[in-house]
């Protein structure tokens, strides 16, 4: 079977961190570059992270560090989340490797360009690069199968009232994303509230007993302890869901809608506003991700932690 080429661009983050080894244990996904963005932390820190998470799980690809800060907005980051390095719970030694001197939209138009196939943006954090590379490479978008992304969501937020965090830290660059015509794939708050790993599903993971099981486990039980001052009681697995999806369409449920991004509303600033009924006379330009089988994600995760150690 023949590889689905994709570039991971992310701001690890702890389920970031976890979509990139389920991504990069996946026999039908090749990852061929991991770009990092200012988000759940400073880019300094996502790209720290995003090398100390592929050292640790043995993987060579080539990391470019992206924008520091939103198109036209100050950056948002959320340490009360992920802690002050972005990816605090289990001890992960610091890189050996250096990112590339190219920045992440050269390293994406350098991918693109030379792919026998065309490729998938897999995109876990804000979209301020994706929204850079359309506008700085035009000719090409039509090299770009896909764009399979954790944001929105088509009720509600978690930032805001009406705004989930990825979207709202740059509303303008979700904007041109959303309106460039390239096939979308939304793993939005209403899927990912629903992939939901709970303390048994940590400990099986850590039952499995290798080195990247063990790290993913108390990378969760880092992030379930914020859920868990909300009153939850389980982790929301967001960013995996946009590789699971790529793998595993089968286990979600979704809807062909359009989506449309609010950059400037009193209230709804960052609102991903989703047309269910056809009532705006848009035309469908997403993939909304409604719906998931639980513990087939979880069944996931456990495969890939298995395929490293």
């Amino acid at each position: 079977m023949k590889k689905k080429s994709i570039i991971m661009d992310c701001d690890p983050g702890h389920d970031d961190a976890i979509a990139l080894i389920l991504a990069c244990s996946c026999d039908k996904l090749d990852v061929k570059a991991v770009t990092t963005v200012g988000g759940n932390q400073t880019v300094q820190k996502t790209t720290n992270n995003a090398l100390r998470i592929l050292q640790y799980i043995g993987k060579e690809i080539p990391v470019a560090v992206g924008a520091d800060q939103p198109m036209s907005r100050d950056l948002i980051i959320a340490p009360s989340v992920h802690g002050d390095s972005g990816l605090d719970g289990p001890e992960l030694p610091q890189p050996t490797r250096k990112p590339l001197a190219i920045p992440a939209v050269q390293l994406m138009a350098e991918v693109v360009e030379k792919s026998e196939d065309k490729v998938t943006l897999v995109a876990t954090g804000p979209l301020t690069n994706i929204a850079v590379f359309l506008l700085a490479y035009p000719r090409l978008k039509s090299r770009i199968d896909r764009i399979s992304l954790m944001g929105g969501a088509a009720i509600g937020g978690n930032w805001a009232p009406a705004a989930e965090f990825n979207i709202l830290v740059d509303p303008e660059a979700a904007d041109i994303v959303f309106k460039s015509g390239i096939p979308i794939t939304m793993a939005g708050l209403d899927v990912t509230h629903k992939a939901r790993f709970y303390p048994e599903d940590i400990q099986e993971i850590k039952n499995q007993g290798g080195k990247v099981a063990r790290m993913v486990g108390e990378l969760l039980e880092f992030f379930i302890k914020f859920h868990n001052s909300l009153g939850w009681d389980f982790a929301p697995m967001h960013d995996p869901c946009a590789v699971a999806w790529l793998v595993a369409p089968e286990i979600f449920e979704s809807k062909h809608l359009n989506v449309t991004i609010d950059t400037c509303g009193e209230f709804t600033t960052g609102c991903t506003v989703t047309d269910f009924i056809g009532v705006s006379g848009r035309k469908p330009n997403t993939d909304v991700l409604l719906g998931i089988h639980r513990k087939k994600l979880v069944n996931m995760v456990i495969d890939a932690v298995n395929k490293y150690d």
